[in-house]
């Protein structure tokens, strides 16, 4: 299974992220090339699909809506993403749980 590429700045952990807007249905899908792949419900229309992603994060880490902030590429489907509040050993085996 590919391994997400997580930089540690800090109190902060950084991410990739690729996202899917307009699936039927936001989750997780999967990580490629250390990026990770997430599929969101709402359309990239005045920052929905942003807010969405946030939201999608946080539920799936565990975390709340404030521990996550876009970092770079809020208007760009690759993003870079900053986690607060987690290791990287942590953060791996949150993914990891869900069969990330």
């Amino acid at each position: 299974m590919p391994v997400l590429d997580v930089e540690d700045r800090g109190g902060s952990l950084r991410i990739r992220v690729r996202v899917k807007p307009r699936a039927s249905k936001s989750r997780i899908l999967d990580v490629r090339e250390g990026i990770l792949q997430v599929a969101l419900a709402a359309p990239p229309v005045d920052g929905a699909a942003n807010a969405e992603l946030i939201r999608t994060l946080a539920a799936h880490f565990g975390c709340g809506k404030t521990a996550i902030e876009i970092v770079t590429g809020a208007g760009s489907r690759s993003k870079l993403v900053a986690i607060v509040g987690f290791t990287s050993a942590e953060l791996l085996t949150k993914l990891a749980q869900t069969g990330t």
